[in-house]
């Protein structure tokens, strides 16, 4: 028993700190996209570029694969254990707003992790090369997506979730690293609350733009 308990306590420590390492990632992604918004895609291309052939950069990319592997992996483990301990719902739940936050992680995260696939073959497929596309010039190729209704709604409906899911992820991720007290819970909750609507809103305004104005 305790060495089952060790190895869930483990994997949801090594899953909140592969967390937070995304979560670290994607204002550096938001920063490029903004990019898009210029008339002109040299900045952008370049950017996308400089991603792609810097050596350290490169190490980070495999870093980040790596989280995400882990983050997914160690998620579903732990849901699916969560599942087997409780094969039968409460009869009543708690229905504070963590929990309810709590119960839907599985699936926000889901959403995220389908529409995370679909970007992996729209850009980094490409620039692996098992993609048909030009690597240097991913400007124009957003800028035809985000010109096409169904990717954009698409794409606003998993930034949504995904706020849904950083809301609680940030909170989860740092109470399981020991951050859980009368000072720092409050703390947490707020920026976490910042991140989670700040981040998506960041994402989701750049195809309404282009969409709407460009």
């Amino acid at each position: 028993m305790n060495k089952i308990l060790f190895s869930a306590v483990s994997k949801k420590f090594v899953m909140a700190l592969a967390g937070l390492f995304l979560l670290l990632f994607l204002p550096v992604h938001l920063g490029i996209n903004l990019m898009l918004l210029k008339e002109d895609p040299e900045p952008f291309n370049n950017a996308a570029h400089f991603m792609a052939t810097f050596p350290l950069v490169k190490v980070v990319e495999i870093v980040l694969m790596l989280a995400i592997l882990v983050h997914v992996i160690y998620g579903i483990t732990l849901q699916i254990i969560n599942w087997l301990k409780r094969p039968v719902g409460y009869a009543v739940r708690n229905k504070s707003e963590t929990s309810a936050f709590s119960r839907f992680m599985i699936w926000t995260g889901g959403a995220v992790l389908i529409f995370l696939i679909i970007h992996f073959f729209n850009f980094y497929f490409i620039k692996l090369g098992l993609v048909e596309g030009d690597p240097e010039n991913f400007y124009s190729l957003a800028w035809q997506l985000f010109n096409i209704p169904g990717y954009v709604i698409l794409y606003w409906i998993c930034f949504a979730l995904l706020g849904f899911h950083l809301f609680h992820a940030l909170q989860s991720a740092f109470q399981t690293l020991g951050l859980n007290n009368d000072f720092w819970t409050p703390v947490i909750k707020g920026l976490s609350l910042i991140y989670a609507i700040v981040v998506p809103i960041g994402f989701a305004v750049i195809p309404l733009v282009i969409w709407l104005f460009k």
